[in-house]
């Protein structure tokens, strides 16, 4: 992955970052995916700031993606230890 503009993040890039967190928290076990981060906006958890040089990929605020990742963990997490 190249340098990362931490004000806006693509969604691979949000959720890299979101994936560290959650794997620290849960031994590795829970993970975050590009996906994760395409289901937390349609499900109104994050809202995307503007498009990556791409011109295709939205992006996300970091700050964003971190309170998108702390409202759904106890969650993901939950799906984890019922495993």
């Amino acid at each position: 992955m190249g340098p990362v503009d931490i004000d806006h993040l693509t969604a691979a890039q949000a959720a890299a970052h979101a994936d560290r967190a959650r794997q620290a928290l849960s031994a590795g076990a829970a993970r975050v995916k590009p996906a994760t981060i395409r289901q937390w906006v349609s499900r109104g958890h994050l809202k995307a700031t503007g498009i990556a040089p791409d011109g295709r990929s939205r992006t996300y605020r970091l700050a964003d993606v971190a309170r998108a990742e702390l409202a759904t963990r106890a969650r993901a997490l939950q799906h984890v230890v019922n495993a």
